[in-house]
């Protein structure tokens, strides 16, 4: 049975890793400044069923051979790089239009924007193989070697935790400064940043060598 201290150092691992700067943070960011709170809580949201995702594979042996197999991890990889290039110059885009949209275009449908920023935060984790990689290195040293399916959930359920209260509170970070931050000049900025930094993200995560 996974123990306390164990579960307390897992999530401290998990939340040394949300923390550092990647295309989560970057989705969260932009979903958060151009659509508002709830979108960039929706990102979130899909940032940490990509996380259970991942967590879930890692146990399973799935994530194992993603790392293990060169063609698997490859795919997985090239998939995740155009998609975050693909996130990267729609930025870019409306940077170069003036900026993004600051609330829903009239007459779409809340949640079906709303389900796009969630499936913006899942894709991008998912079809990130970094990410296998790491539970597949880091799952192990905190399961029981002998753990139950029980031991297993509890470690993905804390992952997920860990990963939503940090990218929530990013979320609402970004849009208490929203008013500030929805200046045509300002938004325009920080479409560009973001965009160019997905972008660059995507292209090292394509250049990156298989391990």
């Amino acid at each position: 049975m996974t123990g306390l201290g164990q579960v307390l150092a897992f999530a401290g691992v998990i939340g040394l890793a949300a923390v550092s700067p990647g295309p989560d943070f970057a989705v969260v960011v932009r979903r958060s400044v151009a659509a508002g709170r709830w979108h960039g809580m929706a990102a979130a949201a899909g940032v940490a069923a990509g996380v259970f995702v991942w967590s879930v594979a890692a146990a399973v042996g799935v994530a194992a051979i993603l790392a293990a197999s060169a063609v698997a991890f490859t795919v997985v990889k090239l998939a995740g790089a155009a998609y975050l290039l693909w996130l990267g110059v729609s930025a870019l885009l409306a940077a170069r239009r003036g900026g993004g949209e600051i609330e829903p275009a009239a007459g779409g449908r809340p949640e079906k924007r709303l389900w796009a920023s969630f499936r913006d935060g899942l894709v991008t984790n998912v079809l990130n193989p970094k990410c296998g990689v790491f539970f597949v290195a880091v799952l192990p040293q905190f399961a029981p070697v002998d753990g139950a399916a029980a031991d297993v959930l509890l470690l993905s359920v804390v992952a997920v935790a860990v990963t939503v209260a940090w990218f929530v509170l990013v979320a609402n970070l970004v849009a208490a400064l929203r008013r500030v931050l929805s200046r045509p000049v300002v938004r325009r900025a920080l479409d560009a940043v973001t965009g160019a930094v997905l972008v660059t993200i995507g292209i090292r995560l394509a250049a990156s060598p298989t391990p």
